[in-house]
């Protein structure tokens, strides 16, 4: 049995537009679980290989509060995570990206209509 809170992970991830990333904490608000920013990374790395309900969880667009991917430098993660992003038309300089930019802020309509939790 998934764990139920993964469940509500992964399909808020799946809401996060191409071309927009957003933050542990913000998808932990977004999915009902507030103060739960560490699961989701954990959910994250549970995805399972065929995604969930069809689709892929897009997990290279959740990235810190400090606009930065979490993997160390030169790590193969890092460096796959980085070009997910990149293949998406999102600057990643160095390790961080401009949360100005491109931090996903979802609007009324979806907050009500998309958002399950």
């Amino acid at each position: 049995m998934l764990n139920s809170h993964y469940q509500q992970i992964w399909q808020t991830v799946q809401l996060i537009p191409e071309g927009k990333v957003a933050c542990y904490g913000q998808i932990a608000d977004l999915a009902g679980l507030p103060g739960r920013a560490r699961m989701v990374g954990k959910a994250l790395g549970k995805v399972p290989n065929d995604g969930w309900r069809g689709q892929t969880v897009p997990w290279f667009r959740v990235i810190n509060s400090q606009g930065k991917i979490s993997f160390p430098p030169g790590s193969e993660n890092f460096d796959k995570q980085k070009h997910h992003l990149q293949d998406e038309q999102i600057v990643v300089i160095g390790c961080r990206i401009k949360l100005k930019d491109f931090q996903w802020q979802p609007d009324l309509s979806e907050i009500l209509f998309s958002l399950e939790f």
